[in-house]
């Protein structure tokens, strides 16, 4: 890992957070689904003096002088999501997929306007028109779920849409399971003369893998995260057709943001010169066996898998129903024995957020270690014999060791 000689000296407090987290993340398997590690580079990128620059504006169009330098790693970021996603317009800057979001609203939308987004219960996002939201405050949002075998009902979307001529349909998930009809998506956005939105974020790493496919060439504007599948710094991007281009720019700066991130932006183009090599689309194929295997291995030990079946990174569970424990318990649980997931609600969840009926979890972490079907063969028993057992101390503890033994065959940085 990067030498961290200085800050040792300087700032002891920060540095003995920053190993502990080191030795955490070796020594534990990160299981929840939106998580990953950066390469090597891409930590450099992020520690370089380009952090030290203003670069308010776009490549060419700056409004400080000393630019050179920061254009060239802009204009190669954008360069290269353009080659990756096939897209005729790229915007790096956004600071987040939520920035990014409300960036997209802002370019196309007026104060007052319906969106039609996934219901958060149903694998949406919180940036889809959930209440808590400032989105919510602005725009009105109508909510469309999923059936009880966890498909969508396109003909159903299809009338939702035409009932309320929402301005923009808006797709994408953060625990959806299964593949959208993106074509069919962007064709009841143009019946109602709405613009086609998807949010890409948790799925960007498989589309740029091509191990599923890809949205871009279907929707007027597709915003993502630039971390999760995707292995690049935490941050966000907006990918959209040319039509587009001037409204998007103009949301994200001035609209919402003032300078750059110049470092964050150049350990983007990092992240993406890395998912246009070969390499890159084994792993993402690979994310895919692999959740495939632990859904199919969970299914065996009982659990409840929520939308039938998974064909991307994510694996949603009951196991309340399935195992009598609330999603809350599990996450505690497994966070004991090494294993780290999350708590998730599952669509139309009694319990609510906070202590929900359900788990998300899935491999894209430890697929990036290593890891095939043989390991997750073993993860899944063990979450198993954890869930089973979890009262006992004993077991969990022991569970925690293995889990150890296992992650140092597998170490993140050749440590």
């Amino acid at each position: 890992m990067e030498n961290l000689n200085n800050l040792k000296r300087q700032d002891s407090q920060i540095y003995k957070a920053a190993i502990g987290e080191l030795k955490r993340q070796e020594e534990g398997i990160e299981m929840v689904a939106s998580e990953n590690y950066v390469s090597e580079a891409v930590l450099e990128a992020l520690g370089t003096v380009l952090t030290n620059k203003y670069s308010e504006g776009y490549p060419g169009r700056r409004y400080y002088a000393g630019q050179e330098f920061t254009d060239m790693a802009e204009n190669l970021a954008i360069e290269r999501a353009k080659k990756l996603f096939g897209a005729e317009h790229v915007n790096v800057q956004p600071l987040s997929g939520a920035p990014a979001n409300m960036a997209a609203f802002i370019s196309v939308l007026k104060p007052g306007d319906k969106v039609l987004g996934m219901d958060l219960s149903h694998g949406g996002h919180l940036t889809h028109g959930h209440p808590a939201v400032f989105a919510s405050k602005i725009y009105k949002f109508i909510p469309y779920k999923t059936e009880k075998d966890g498909s969508i009902d396109y003909d159903k979307l299809e009338k939702l849409a035409i009932k309320e001529k929402p301005k923009m349909v808006l797709a994408g998930f953060s625990a959806y399971s299964r593949q959208l009809d993106y074509k069919r998506i962007s064709e009841i956005a143009k019946k109602v003369g709405a613009v086609s939105m998807m949010d890409m974020a948790h799925i960007a790493g498989l589309v740029a893998g091509k191990a599923i496919p890809n949205p871009v060439p279907y929707f007027d504007i597709v915003t993502t995260t630039t971390h999760k599948t995707l292995r690049g710094p935490r941050g966000g991007m907006i990918l959209c057709k040319k039509e587009f281009a001037a409204g998007v720019d103009k949301a994200v700066f001035p609209g919402l943001q003032g300078g750059p991130h110049m470092n964050n932006i150049a350990a983007k183009a990092v992240a993406f010169d890395e998912a246009l090599k070969p390499a890159f689309k084994t792993y993402a194929k690979q994310v895919v066996k692999n959740t495939q295997a632990l859904a199919k291995e969970l299914e065996k030990f009982g659990f409840k898998i929520i939308f039938g079946k998974t064909e991307n990174h994510i694996v949603l569970v009951d196991v309340f129903s399935s195992k009598g424990v609330t999603g809350k318990e599990v996450e505690t649980t497994l966070d004991k024995a090494g294993i780290t997931i999350n708590k998730n609600m599952i669509p139309d969840d009694p319990r609510g957020a906070s202590d929900p009926s359900g788990i998300r979890l899935g491999p894209p972490a430890i697929t990036t270690r290593g890891m095939k079907e043989k390991e997750i063969k073993i993860i899944a028993k063990w979450i198993n014999e954890a869930v089973e057992n979890r009262s006992n101390e004993k077991v969990l503890k022991n569970i925690k060791k293995e889990v150890t033994a296992l992650c140092k065959k597998f170490p993140i940085y050749g440590n």
